[in-house]
């Protein structure tokens, strides 16, 4: 089949992406704090709190938490994004790396889950212990958890290009993979966020005390018989 000719010239490096304004910096991070004081106050009072609790607890204006959220639900959001983002991060960085060691994406995808909820640093752990406790809180809740399958939703769209980018599996195979992946990270924590509810605790040994534990379980069931996952991209894919 005749193809189109290529030109020998090499193609100018894509420009890298521009490094967001201050303004945007200092959105981001304000509407950052809102989420954490929504995310304490919903894990400590549940659905009893209000936009303006959240607003004061924030320390800014309530026309301000308005500018940024719709209601007191959608502030938790960037909290969960964060998360989402992390995980992104540490797929792309693990994949990077196994590639030269010749791993399996499977591997390179249960790698990066056990890592995004191995918390790194004490922020990093305390942002887990206010998912668990929004968890709990949205059980009587169904617009937190609204937020919560919205989050997830987009973290799965998020997925699809990424693992496209990673095997040699077609279409229905990389968004099937991104959907079983996707369903192991919000099924371990949200078992983990379960567990001792009833005593206030969850931090126990054992599987059910450890949502990294739980992922991994899970990713591996979920993506058993997904066999595009144990090729990796070829370079003619690439062309």
């Amino acid at each position: 089949m005749p193809t189109a000719p290529r030109s020998t010239t090499p193609a100018p490096a894509p420009l890298p992406p521009a490094a967001p304004s201050l303004t945007e910096r200092r959105k981001a991070e304000t509407q950052l704090e809102i989420a954490r004081a929504a995310a304490a106050l919903f894990a400590e009072r549940g659905s009893a709190v209000t936009a303006d609790d959240i607003a004061r607890s924030a320390g800014v204006a309530l026309r301000t938490f308005y500018r940024y959220f719709r209601t007191k639900e959608d502030a938790v959001a960037p909290l969960l994004a964060v998360g989402v983002r992390q995980w992104l991060a540490d797929l792309r960085r693990t994949a990077a790396e196994a590639e030269a060691a010749g791993r399996s994406v499977r591997d390179v995808l249960e790698r990066a889950a056990r890592q995004a909820l191995t918390p790194s640093d004490e922020r990093a752990a305390e942002a887990l212990r206010w998912t668990r406790g929004l968890l709990r809180a949205m059980r009587d809740d169904p617009a937190l958890r609204a937020v919560w399958h919205r989050v997830h939703h987009d973290s799965e769209e998020a997925l699809i290009p990424v693992l496209a980018g990673l095997t040699d599996g077609g279409p229905a195979e990389v968004r099937l993979a991104a959907a079983a992946a996707n369903t192991a990270m919000r099924v371990a924590v949200e078992t983990w966020a379960a567990e001792g509810e009833g005593d206030g605790e969850g931090d126990g040994e054992g599987e059910a005390g450890d949502p990294a534990e739980l992922v991994g379980r899970g990713m591996r069931a979920l993506t058993a018989g997904l066999s595009g996952l144990d090729r990796r991209r070829t370079a003619e894919r690439h062309a």
